[in-house]
């Protein structure tokens, strides 16, 4: 079959990076005998205008769409998303009869109300290297595509539970010829690697278990290494590993390290760090393998807010990883989170002396936590009537506790005039 696979995100949040999630899918697609053209918007100057020639020249029997930014988490003035992703769906239908299905980490955490949304034919949550082929051979056979895993119908929700990939090694990795190369000319763009799936520690506010489920799943550090060496030799200089914490388990993460070192990958890489569980070792081998910034999402300063946001972690934790950061020149992005359940005025103000005392490079602070379904945040949201049981929560609804809205804005905006190494 003749597969169409777009990569629907046109917005640059943070950094921009190749949409390297739906070449895993379309991997799996070539293995198994389907002719794939492989399409990111992200690169492309009119992409709604693209998009429509692709597909008339193209003709697919499926179209593929990865959904990636619902919205960018801005509790102030949220930008909803997903307008142009329609518009793209819409334009697919237009141009041919072939039926659209959604996926991406965006979708999987709104899979039904997405879908409807949308005006896509299908959708199916999580991982679509086995879930999307076995799509594609019924819709070829005949075969009743409902037995699919997490897939979802727009009028119907999900039959048959999703499944994990619980060998990921059996997955074909993307060709980085699949992807538009010159994109990596451009120093601002990092090449995202995933070398685990899933995440257990269940802090109240993150959908990570609706992308990937709540088991680490692991590549072989031997295939991430080649896989690594590979894309270095096709122009890859700065890498992002993505996973949710790259230091769990923290003896796999020391491992790749040595690895990455031995193979002398040559990489400038950043990371996402949990600030507990993290050791002098660990960080040395990070630095020696070419860490030069990470990402420290710590959240708070005040430990009662740490363990409602059910972090495994505290303030002593966050101190000394940070030091040890700083030891070993690597730069560190602070994160805070504020105004979740049981935040104070109290607790904002310890919260942004803790960051400020730290001296970190940069701080990023937001204010108000985006509710996600599913989620301790959720169901808090909905007992105190934040939200409604019926809402979907597509939209953008965030928790701020009450009374600190205005205040905390404010209080913001003098710490961003303070501070010029803060965003806020």
């Amino acid at each position: 079959m003749k597969i169409l696979m777009v990569s629907a995100n046109t917005e640059i949040i943070n950094m921009p990076i190749l949409p390297v999630g739906l070449g895993w899918v379309a991997a799996s697609a070539i293995k198994t005998g389907h002719t794939v053209h492989f399409v990111d918007l992200m690169v492309e100057s009119d992409p709604l205008k693209h998009l429509g020639s692709v597909v008339d020249a193209f003709k697919p029997d499926v179209i593929g769409i990865s959904i990636r930014n619902i919205d960018d988490q801005s509790s102030r003035n949220p930008r909803f998303l997903l307008e142009n992703a329609r518009q793209m769906v819409s334009i697919c239908k237009e141009r041919c009869k072939a039926p659209v299905v959604l996926g991406g980490a965006g979708y999987s955490i709104f899979p039904q109300s997405a879908l409807v949304y949308l005006g896509a034919d299908m959708g199916i949550q999580g991982e679509g290297e086995t879930a999307f082929i076995a799509l594609l051979d019924c819709l070829a056979t005949g075969g009743e595509i409902r037995n699919v895993p997490g897939l979802y119908l727009p009028d119907e929700m999900c039959r048959t539970p999703r499944t994990y990939t619980r060998e990921l090694d059996a997955l074909p990795p993307p060709d980085p010829l699949l992807f538009d190369l010159k994109a990596l000319e451009n120093p601002a763009y990092f090449l995202p690697v995933q070398t685990r799936r899933g995440c257990p520690l269940k802090c109240s506010y993150c959908a990570t278990a609706a992308i990937e489920g709540g088991f680490i799943r692991k590549l072989s550090i031997q295939n991430v290494v080649s896989y690594l060496i590979r894309w270095k030799e096709n122009g890859a200089n700065n890498v992002f590993f993505v996973d949710n914490v790259f230091n769990l388990p923290s003896g796999y993460a020391e491992d790749l390290c040595r690895e990455m070192i031995v193979a002398r990958c040559n990489l400038k890489w950043r990371c996402i760090l949990y600030p507990g569980n993290v050791s002098k070792s660990m960080v040395r081998q990070m630095a020696e393998a070419g860490c030069t910034d990470v990402s420290l999402g710590f959240e708070s300063g005040d430990n009662q807010i740490l363990h409602a946001m059910n972090k495994r972690f505290n303030t002593g934790d966050i101190r000394y990883t940070a030091g040890i950061l700083a030891d070993h020149g690597i730069r560190c992005m602070g994160f805070l989170l504020l105004g979740g359940p049981g935040e104070t005025r109290e607790t904002v103000l310890k919260s942004l002396a803790f960051a400020e005392s730290l001296n970190l490079d940069t701080i990023r602070v937001t204010a108000g936590i985006r509710i996600y379904p599913f989620t301790k945040l959720a169901r808090i949201a909905i007992q105190e009537g934040v939200v409604s049981p019926s809402d979907t929560l597509l939209e953008p609804r965030f928790y701020m506790s009450s009374n600190l809205g205005d205040w905390l804005y404010a209080t913001l905006e003098s710490c961003k005039s303070a501070h010029s190494n803060w965003i806020i």
